[in-house]
This record gives structure tokens, sequence and C-alpha cells, in this order.
């Protein structure tokens, strides 16, 4: 977005703007027409013709006046009652839509050159508009093969100020709503202002009360002094003059305290009032409706679900919900990826739709809203949703659990195997899906803005995804906890729940505690061995923030500080990633405090699930002696893959712990003391590759044998993890239990060698 004025735009600039309004409307109209004939629409539909051929006309495209005319006169003959529009008829008229947009964002020099060059495009296409026209019945006194004029009264020279008028605006009934064109830094410079305003005025209310405590204090300095007056003077002395002269002043000196302290309480509140203000019309100049980003999305699935034989209709609701302008150009693709899952997974064939007593049309509903502070999209479908043990089954299948395993899956966990790379229910790969990385894409959209996703099926009902996001980037409602005598926030869009929980209702088992939540064992983790801290002797009463969504950790910290809005502060990229860290903000008091990094947190805290939990102040000693069991390092970002792994490894006797990702990996490799380590090679941070590099490039630790587990099945790819220095790769999509265990017999051994 240019920082330039309207008025300071090229003619072609305006045109493009002009093009991209009047497409917009006559891809709206001709979806909406194509449902329900409406004369109103079709009046709309004409205006948009009409204004889109006056605007080419004063730049000079003579191209885009021809397509445009032509589409105007088809408007007017269906309007006549002469021509029809079936769908046919609206691809024809969106394809020139299409064309007309094309035209328009040709690059300007060479737009005069466009029709020699493209001829036979735009003959194709007027000639398409020209068979929709020779369908229709013919008046006697009109031939078909010829085009119909405008009306006289609709026709205005290319230079005439109505026409002009339309490209730099549209209907401007008050010479005061003008649009000024202002750059997107712009805009966060002045919301990010605006929020530390709004931090900042809070600062007056602490102060507002310390001058309160001063005020009071100063009226009981009144109370000795009197008492003082009539025990150490006597009345008409010089001393007891002097001690009333003293109280004077400070009854004075009290009294001035008070006014100024009412002055500040009134400043006060319209200060923050103002700040609020400013912060919410700076906000809702970053807001753009939702319909802005979602505009093209009725479009793209009529034609999907065209190309497929199938009839759905997509319906946008919340179309006015203003959403942060990042976030809605973050939500295009995976919205489109969800509504194409939902037209091509979901949606039954018209046919099968009746038999099963539906309409034939499949409805999808996008719907935005605002929800106790947070953003919620909502993508829902009434297609034939997603059969439980179809997932359990290509749980098996791909080799991401046992049968047994699967069998005891609840639907919340079964939902989340929908968001693992490279899974897919799909058979066969098409150019639309069945690659298995559309859900993937989505949820790491999500989590990447600090929100997280939902799922709920009805199988032969329909499915349904909630996503959670926050309201705008650039401030975050978050709960300030109290680690180690430190301050960190944690956003509250990413908290289930925060409790208080006393100690006897802590559970332990098998050396970890738990606590029961919401019917579910909740593992207990504390945020110091997390953040590398000391963890704090136990106290009667725990305070736990509980994460994550499907399977959730309990986060038990030293103490809940309240709640606080909070201006985000990038971290300096010189920095690098923070391990648990997202950015920093400043207190109402200017002190620092940490942002905690969610997803980064979670990776951590299942690392230590499978050691230790709450009370303990270290991880458990490796077990010593003539007999221990030789010890494996699994590396997978993967919650599932990277416990199928140890579970299967541990009951094979081998004494096994989990990394989360790469860096998680390699931390702990340096630290420990493992026999093997097995890693994947898509993780965030450092991959399996580098990993492997790192690994045999570091002389301590150089000759511990690597194995790779990979979805990846290409001879490059096992070529790489080779030539890194891996001793052994191995497919995720292949290995079996037995396949593992063989593997890593012939790199170690058993669990325990045969002489011990």
């Amino acid at each position: 977005m240019s920082d330039d004025f309207s008025g300071h735009l090229s003619l072609f600039d305006l045109f493009r703007q002009e093009a991209e309004n009047q497409c917009a409307r006559l891809t709206e109209g001709l979806l909406a027409l194509e449902r329900e004939p409406d004369p109103a629409r079709l009046e709309a539909l004409m205006r948009a013709a009409h204004s889109m051929k006056g605007a080419a006309r004063i730049v000079g495209l003579n191209a885009a006046v021809r397509v445009g005319h032509a589409m105007e006169d088809c408007f007017v003959a269906v309007q006549n009652g002469a021509v029809r529009i079936d769908a046919d008829a609206v691809d024809t008229l969106l394809k020139a839509t299409d064309l007309i947009r094309q035209i328009a964002f040709t690059p300007e020099a060479e737009m005069g050159t466009w029709e020699t060059q493209r001829s036979a495009i735009l003959d194709e296409t007027l000639q398409s508009i020209r068979k929709i026209l020779e369908t229709r019945p013919s008046p006697p006194h009109e031939k078909p093969e010829t085009l119909s004029p405008l009306p006289a009264a609709r026709e205005e020279p290319a230079d005439t100020a109505p026409q002009a008028r339309s490209i730099t605006r549209e209907a401007a009934p008050n010479e005061n709503d003008r649009v000024l064109r202002v750059g997107a830094p712009s805009l966060n410079r002045l919301l990010g202002l605006a929020s530390e305003v709004l931090v900042e005025s809070r600062w007056l209310g602490p102060f507002r009360d310390a001058i309160l405590r001063l005020n009071r204090q100063q009226r009981k300095l009144l109370e000795p002094l009197e008492a003082l007056r009539e025990t150490l003077t006597t009345p008409g002395t010089p001393e007891h003059a002097r001690f009333n002269e003293a109280i004077q002043l400070a009854a004075t000196c009290a009294q001035a305290l008070a006014d100024r302290r009412a002055e500040l309480e009134l400043f006060n509140r319209s200060t923050t009032d103002r700040a609020h203000r400013l912060y919410d019309e700076a906000l809702e100049i970053r807001m753009r409706p939702f319909a802005d980003g979602v505009r093209g999305f009725p479009r793209r699935v009529r034609d999907l679900a065209r190309s497929l034989g199938k009839e759905v209709r997509l319906e946008i609701g919340g179309a006015s919900t203003p959403v942060d302008r990042d976030l809605l150009e973050r939500l295009e693709a995976p919205l489109a990826h969800l509504l194409h899952n939902a037209v091509d997974h979901g949606m039954e064939m018209p046919s099968e739709r009746e038999s099963l007593g539906k309409p034939r049309e499949g409805i999808i509903r996008l719907e935005a809203c605002h929800v106790a502070g947070q953003l919620q999209i909502l993508v829902e479908d009434d297609g034939r949703g997603l059969d439980p043990e179809e997932i359990r089954a290509a749980v098996v299948e791909k080799g991401l659990g046992t049968a047994e395993m699967a069998a005891k899956l609840s639907h919340g966990e079964l939902m989340e195997f929908l968001f693992l790379p490279g899974f897919s229910l799909r058979k066969a790969v098409s150019d639309i899906s069945g690659r298995g990385v559309g859900l993937d894409a989505v949820q790491t959209m999500v989590r990447s803005v600090g929100g997280s996703i939902r799922t709920a099926t009805a199988f032969g009902r329909g499915l349904r995804f909630q996503i959670f996001l926050p309201l705008t980037l650039s401030v975050v409602r978050a709960l300030l906890i109290e680690v180690a005598g430190e301050p960190y926030a944690i956003p509250l869009v990413r908290i289930r729940k925060a409790l208080q929980i006393p100690r006897t209702e802590i559970s332990a088992l098998e050396g970890k505690e738990y606590v029961t939540f919401s019917g579910q064992q909740i593992s207990l983790v504390a945020a110091a061995r997390v953040l590398g801290k000391n963890v704090p002797p136990p106290s009667d009463t725990l305070p736990v923030a509980i994460l994550g969504d499907q399977r959730g950790y309990g986060l038990a910290v030293d103490r809940f500080l309240g709640e606080r809005q909070l201006v985000v502060q990038p971290l300096d990229p010189r920095l690098g990633k923070v391990k648990t860290i997202s950015a920093g903000a400043l207190m109402p008091d200017n002190s620092p405090v940490l942002i905690l990094d969610v997803d980064d947190l979670l990776r951590s805290i299942e690392a230590l699930a499978a050691g230790a939990g709450v009370g303990s102040l270290r991880k458990a000693e490796r077990q010593a002696g003539p007999h221990r069991p030789k010890r494996i390092l699994v590396v997978d970002d993967s919650l599932t893959v990277r416990e199928l792994e140890r579970k299967l490894l541990l009951d094979a006797g081998y004494e096994v712990e989990a990394a989360v990702d790469g860096m998680d990996g390699w931390n702990a490799v340096r630290t420990g003391d493992y026999d093997l380590v097995v890693t994947d090679v898509d993780m965030p941070r450092i991959d399996g590759i580098e990993l492997v590099r790192l690994i045999r490039n570091d002389a301590r630790v150089k000759s511990v044998p690597v194995m790779i587990v990979s979805y990846k099945d290409r001879p490059e790819d096992r070529h790489r993890g080779l030539e890194a220095g891996a001793d052994y790769y191995l497919t995720k999509g292949s290995f079996h239990d037995e396949t593992l265990l063989h593997a890593v017999t012939d790199l170690i051994g058993k669990a325990l060698d045969e002489e011990d």
C-alpha cells in the first residue's frame, strides 16, 4: 500500500482501484444471480459493467472497453427477459470478469499493445458472450448476430465528468467522506504508539494511590502534633504559637495535597478515557472487514465444485466483523485449504446427497465473530464428516500406532492426527488434495500468531473447525505469573484454565504428578524447571495454568500476578530464537516482562513430562551399575510419533528420553550420555540433517550412532541423511515395530548386553 494520497496517484493506479472494486462486484453479483434471479442485482451488474467500460475508455484500454460493453449488453438482454442466465453463462461471464482484471493489472508499459498481442483470447471471450445472446429468441426488428447497443441515455462521452469521477471515487454524497491511502508501516507505528499510550496511562493509577496514602499520612501527622502542643506548651507562650503555626502549615499542605489529588484523579480519568479512545480509533483504522479477505472464496468454492460435478454454496457470516490486517492476510491460505477440503473431501455428489435425504446443494459456512476478547473463525459443512474408525485404521496403516493404542484414542486425540504432516485419509493424490499438507499448514499458521484450533465431526452430518485468534498482533491480553521471583506473561488465548490447586488434590503415578481437570488426568510440570530455574519448596496451594488443546499440561508457577494488556515488543533479531520466549513488553511501572512462547513451552513440557514431575528438583538420574540398560534419545517434533517410538523402545527394555525438536535434541546430546540417537528430519529450529552434522562435528559425541526415521522416502533424501553421517535411514511410512527394533539392535545391540 502506498503512502501517497489518492490525489497523487496516476490515472492507471486509479483505474486499477476501480477495476478491482468493479470486478469484485461483478463476481459477487454473478454468483448470487446464478442462485436466484433478482432485478435489483441485475441493475447493479449493469452499472458495474458500464462503469468498468467507461473507466477503461478514459485510460485508452480498448480491449477492456469491448469486454465491458459485451457484458453490459448481456445483462440488458437478461433484464429484458430475452436471455436466461444458467451456470454455463455464469462461467463465461466470470471468465470475462477475470479477463478485465487481467487487462487492468497488466504492466503499464504493455497496456497499449495488450489487444494486439492477445487478440485470440479477447476474440474467444467476446465470441463466448455472443453465443449467450444468440441463444435468445430474436425480436423481428433485431438481428441475432448483432450485439444490442446501449440505450442512448446510458452512453456518455469519454471526457464527461461523471465517468472521470467514477474512477477516483465511488458515490460520495458528502465531500468530507474522503479516503486517504496510508501505508501499512505507518498504521503499525500509529497503533504501536497508541498501545504504548494506553499502557502508560495506567501508570497514573498507582501514582494517584501513592498520593492518597501520603495525604492520609499527613492528616494523621496532625494528631500527634496537636497532642504535643497541649502537652509541652502553655497557651499564649511563643512555643504554643509556633506549634499552632506548624499545625496550620501541615493542615494547609494536607489540604493542598488533597486538592492536587482530586485534580490528578480527574486528569487520570480523562487521560485513561482518551488513551482508550485513541487506541480504539487506531485499532479500527488497522482493522478491515472480514469480507475483504474472503471476497474471492465464493467463486473458488463454486468453480471447484463444478469441476468435481458437485453443487456447493458458500455462506459467509460476520462479513463486517473487524479483523487485524495482518491476520486477514495470513488467514487467506489456511481458510482456502479448509474450504478446498470441505468441497473435495466432505461434500457428497448431488445424487448421493439426495439418497441420504439431504438437499442436492451442499452448504459450507464461513463465519467470523468476536468472542471473549478473541477472534473466532468458524468453518463448517453439512457433508459426510469423518468416520472415527477410518482415522483409527489410517493411524495403524501409516505406522503411527498399534491397533490396541488406536482403539483407546479419544475423539479429541483422533482429531489431532489430522494435523500431522503427511497424514491424509485420501487413498489417491490429486491436484486438489491427498498429500496431507493442508491441515498441517493451517495449524502452523494458527499457532504462529498465538491461536488455537479445534475440530469436531459427526459422521454423515458434517465437519466443523473453530479457529481462535488474538484480535490484534500488536497488543496481547496476558496472565502475569511469577517464577523464581521473576515475572512472565502467558497470552490468555493460549490458557485453558488458571487454577489454585490444593496439594492434597495432586496425585502421583510412576514418579509423575497429576491433577484431574474436566475428567482428564493432567500432567504437572514446574515452570521453574522448564525455564531453567530452581524449583521452590512445595506450598499448600499450587497455582497452575492449564495449557494445550486436546492433551493438556499443567504449568505450576509460584503465584499469579493478575491479567494485563501488554504492548508486544519484538526481541532484537540478533538474539535469534530465544527458547520458550516469543517477545517482551513493559509493565505499567516500566519494568520489563517476557512473553512466553506457548508452543515452544509445550515442546519443552512434553520433554520434561517423560521425566520427573512438579516436586522434583532435577531429572531422574541415570541408572548406575553394570546392568544398566542402553540409553536412547528420541528426537521428533510430532508428539504422536515421538511417544510411539519411546513406548516401543521402553517396552523392549531400553532407557529412553525424548527431545521435542532438533535444538532440544542437540542440547540433550551435549549434556547427556546416550548409546543411540533416533531423529526425524523435518523439525523446527534445527532439522535432523543439521543435527546429524552437529553430532559428527563434535569430538565428544561424534561416535554416537544416529538413526534417521523420516516420512521422506526419495533416494535423494536418503542420500542427504547418510551423507551427513547417519548410520541408518528408516522411513516412517514403512516401518513396523519389528523393523525399528531390528534396526536398533543392529546398531547398538539389545537393551542389556548378554554378558550382563
